[in-house]
């Protein structure tokens, strides 16, 4: 019964043995896979760190894989970026023959997208299909089928750079071959490996393409520098050449060294184994060589006369030639040259020949030539131009050389001279001496006038103009310094000079420039800009307070009585004052400009005093500037209208002439008349479009004027000087009264006396031109700027308007006598003479006695207007 028992526990245990062993022969087995897996994929990174081309890859992959899993059936699809076509790089199968076999590239790659290959390519996953999962993606149209039926296949794609580029796949017909998830996670290592072997290659293949690329680059580059130090090097021989010519010019050796040297010379530049150099005579008759080298011959050519041979072919054309020996023959034959002198022909061994004439005193006076006698010596171009360039130098050399032998022989006669002219120029050096002092004495006067003014000796508008700019700069640099600019207008400046003449108005004026510098402290800067404007720069101040003192001890200063011509004058001023701000804005000429705005802001408060700018006086001056541009605009809507102020005889009054007059019903400020718009205008740069409006404005009221019988009357006309200055502005106005519809003789232009006498020249030019027309002339407010009265004998004038100041002054005898001054000067030169300004009829008595006719002014009728004008009859 026991070994019953025994023999059934043997056998269970015999029965579990076998099972342990089973499963250890199956972990036996996995571990050698795992460790045959584990050396394959070692083996293919270490063959995709080390492969140098695709196909030598793909092929180790191949028996790699065939290690692992059943991959007779392999291939390798990649998508060419380039080309956008799917490719097989590598391709094994049982039953299917290669597919490039079968189709072209292009082809094949439609039929791989549209088959099971495209579909993992556009997946992007890969895929393990049996035949169910072939046959169900058919059916939804997902593929088509291409190639042999498979039993099992396996699909992984190819990524590089996140994008898919390929697909891998191993593919097996017999049904005992299944791929498993172990075969997956290999597959998906392969491609992995396949893509960094791709994008290594293709950086290789970058990298060789941009090595490639700068190699050409870097050739051309050398070939470029080759080049350059080539023609670098041809420039510096020529450049030394040319310094070699020079020096010979200057060198004191004898003829033969010197033509020797100039052919060493030109031949660093060019072969010149044959070379001669042929010269003429002063009288041209005969020709010599001084110099002469031959490979034929060694003898120097005699002299002799001018002939029809080469040499004098050259000369005679005046330019290089570079000729062949089929040319030279050609000249021969057609009897250029050697016609006459067949003997001197020996040109029958000269291959190529190059003549340069040689210009010396400016006319052709020789030549230099070389030529080769040998095929394998050849001259081009390129060498013509080089040696005609150096021929130039030479014939410069020739030329001075030559000069040179003749200076020497006239230089013994000129020693001779030296000595009886030494004494004469050491009497003339000493004038020379004293004329230069003089001459830099007048030279820094020159200086100082040209920033001076030449009245009072201060700083004029541009030398002021400076020190503000400089002012300005510095504020910028140092924030916390300040400066003050003062702009001082004087009171009763032009009735000084209406009154008691210029004389006395330039003492007026050296007396206050001499007042203002008591003023001022050293550092401070005192300017004269204009005919009575001063201009104070109080530099590095403290506070306002600063300037208000010195502008209070100025109009202290300045109200203490003159003494001019034995009397005593009261003056005064007004003062602007601006102050630096440290603003980028602020610059010389706004500061400048906002001291004239404040200036004139103290005069419309009385005179006599200061102001200091701020918003209200920029206010006004915006106000001014808006004021200019409506003006702009009435001028373009034909706003301005005219009034007609009459010109009578002082007897009878009766109206001789009228006077157009322009005014301005402006909707905000009123009534604006002439004068005022001529303030405007010249603010603003419009006086010569004002005068021209004025013009047309009387084509319009022609009719007008007409009805009332008033269109026969003369008419003066007030014209700006600015019309004189330029040619422009004369044909402008010459085509307004072109276009006038009253006849030239009714038209008098008169002309600002003032503005003549500071520009003559162009105002005698400008009354010539409109003399041409028929107008009259005439200068208005004359006596105002005392200009010479035989100013009045050149010009084409016919008449004066004296300034309105003489009849206001008729109780002062030295302006009674001034007045009959004018009129006896008017009536020797033929001119008709108007009085303007009559306020009284006592003035209008006093100037009949006196012998004046005609006048005009506030006692000789009203100002007419076209609406209220109801009859007029002239004389």
């Amino acid at each position: 019964m026991f070994r019953e028992e025994s023999t059934q526990y043997s056998q269970y245990e015999v029965g579990r043995m076998q099972k342990r062993i089973a499963r250890l022969k199956t972990l036996a087995l996995k571990y050698k896979r795992a460790e045959v897996t584990q050396n394959m994929l070692l083996e293919i990174s270490n063959l995709a760190a080390q492969v140098n081309s695709p196909e030598e890859f793909y092929s180790e992959i191949h028996r790699s894989l065939n290690l692992l899993l059943h991959a007779d059936n392999f291939f390798v699809a990649l998508l060419n970026t380039d080309t956008n076509i799917l490719e097989i790089p590598f391709f094994l199968d049982e039953k299917d023959t290669h597919p490039y076999e079968s189709y072209p590239k292009e082809a094949l790659s439609e039929t791989l997208v549209s088959g099971i290959t495209g579909y993992v390519l556009r997946t992007g996953e890969y895929l393990l299909c049996d035949e169910s999962k072939f046959n169900e993606l058919i059916e939804s149209k997902q593929i088509v089928s291409r190639g042999a039926p498979s039993h099992h296949w396996l699909g992984v794609p190819i990524k590089v750079n996140n994008s898919v580029a390929g697909v891998l796949v191993v593919q097996s017909y017999s049904s005992n071959i299944n791929f498993t998830e172990m075969d997956i996670e290999l597959m998906n290592f392969v491609s992995h490996q396949i893509s960094g072997v791709m994008e290594r290659l293709q950086h290789q293949e970058q990298l060789e393409q941009a090595i490639v690329q700068r190699t050409k680059e870097l050739s051309v580059a050398y070939e470029k520098l080759k080049q350059e130090v080539f023609e670098r090097r041809r420039a510096e021989r020529l450049q030394q050449s040319l310094f070699e010519i020079a020096d010979l010019a200057t060198s004191n050796i004898d003829s033969k060294v010197f033509y020797s040297e100039l052919h060493r010379v030109i031949s660093h530049l060019i072969p010149a184994n044959n070379c001669y150099i042929a010269l003429l005579d002063k009288q041209l008759s005969h020709i010599n060589f001084p110099f002469y080298v031959s490979q034929a011959s060694s003898c120097l050519p005699d002299s002799r006369k001018v002939c029809d041979g080469l040499t004098e072919y050259v000369i005679k054309t005046r330019k290089p030639l570079l000729l062949h020996n089929s040319e030279l023959e050609a000249l021969i034959d057609s009897g250029e040259i050697y016609s006459k002198t067949p003997e001197l022909n020996c040109t029958k061994d000269i291959y190529q020949w190059i003549g340069i004439p040689l210009f010396i005193h400016g006319q052709v006076r020789g030549a230099l030539t070389i030529y080769s006698i040998s095929i394998s010596q050849s001259y081009q171009e390129k060498d013509l131009e080089l040696l005609t360039f150096v021929s130039q130098h030479i014939a410069t050399a020739i030329e001075q050389k030559l000069s040179a032998e003749t200076l020497k022989n006239s230089y013994e006669q000129l020693e001779e001279k030296v000595v009886e002219r030494t004494q004469a120029l050491a009497i003339l050096n000493q004038d020379l001496e004293n004329e230069i002092a003089q001459r830099r004495k007048i030279e820094l006067q020159l200086v100082h006038d040209a920033n001076h003014d030449t009245l009072t000796g201060l700083p004029n508008r541009a030398m002021f103009m400076e020190r503000l700019s400089q002012a300005v700069k510095h504020i910028r640099r140092h924030g916390l310094d300040r400066f003050a600019l003062l702009f001082i207008d004087l009171d009763r400046f032009k009735l000084i000079n209406d009154t008691l003449g210029h004389l006395e108005g330039d003492r007026f004026l050296m007396e206050t420039s001499s007042r203002l510098k008591l003023c001022i402290r050293d550092n401070d800067t005192l300017g004269r800009i204009g005919g009575d404007e001063f201009v104070i720069l109080l530099d590095s101040i403290n506070g306002t307070d600063d300037a208000e003192e010195v502008a209070e001890r100025v109009l202290t200063e300045l109200s203490r009585p003159y003494k001019l011509a034995n009397q005593h004058f009261i003056s005064g001023a007004s003062i602007g004052i601006a102050f630096s701000h440290n603003h980028k804005s602020d610059t010389s000429e706004s500061l400048l400009r906002d001291a004239d705005a404040a200036m004139y802001q103290a005069k419309t408060n009385g005179k006599g005093c200061y102001v200091i700018y701020d918003d209200k006086s920029h206010k006004l001056l915006n106000q001014d500037v808006k004021l200019e541009l409506e003006l702009q605009n009435a001028l373009s809507n034909h706003e301005l209208l005219l009034s007609y102020l009459p010109i009578q005889n002082l007897r009878s009054e009766t109206t001789m002439a009228l006077e157009p007059r322009l005014y301005w019903n402006h909707p905000r400020l009123g009534k604006i008349k002439q004068a005022h718009l001529n303030n405007i205008a010249e603010h603003c740069g419009l006086t010569t479009e004002l005068d021209i409006y004025l013009l047309q404005r009387l084509n319009s009221d022609y009719q007008a004027l007409q009805k009332h019988s008033l269109s026969l009357l003369p008419l003066h006309i007030n014209i700006s000087g600015k019309h004189l200055k330029h040619k422009h502005a004369v044909r402008q106005l010459k085509n307004a009264l072109k276009q006038s519809r009253f006849k030239a003789e009714q038209l008098w232009l008169f002309f600002d006396e003032q503005g003549f006498i500071l520009d003559t020249d162009n105002h005698i030019n400008a009354f010539e031109i409109l003399t041409s027309l028929n107008v009259n002339l005439g200068l208005m407010a004359y006596g105002s700027a005392h200009s010479a009265l035989s100013s009045l004998t050149f010009l084409p004038l016919q008449g004066l308007k004296l300034d309105p100041s003489y009849a206001n002054q008729l109780e002062s005898k030295q302006h009674i006598k001034l007045l009959k001054a004018h009129f006896l000067t008017a009536q020797a030169l033929e001119l008709t003479v108007f009085v303007d300004g009559i306020g009284t009829t006592q003035q209008s008595e006093a100037l009949q006695e006196i012998g004046f006719t005609l006048g005009q002014g506030q006692a000789l009728g009203k100002v007419l207007r076209l609406t209220t004008i109801s009859d007029l009859f002239c004389a």
